[in-house]
């Protein structure tokens, strides 16, 4: 069985990954609605990308 520190780290990453994946999402519908470049979509897109991206930076650097 996994330590739980592995477990957490797993699903730290997971939700990482997941994040990114809505930030993607939200992008996608929004440009293909044809909302511009500073459309509330757009913004809360790259808002969640950052995010998630920024997390799952912080989650694998910590590996230690």
């Amino acid at each position: 069985m996994a330590a739980p520190d592995e477990v957490y780290r797993g699903v730290t990453r997971l939700f990482s990954v997941i994040i990114l994946g809505f930030g993607i999402a939200i992008l996608v519908v929004t440009l293909a609605n044809g909302g511009g470049p500073l459309s509330t979509g757009v913004l809360l897109g790259l808002l969640f990308c950052a995010l998630g991206v920024g997390r799952l930076y912080l989650a694998l650097r910590a590996r230690g």
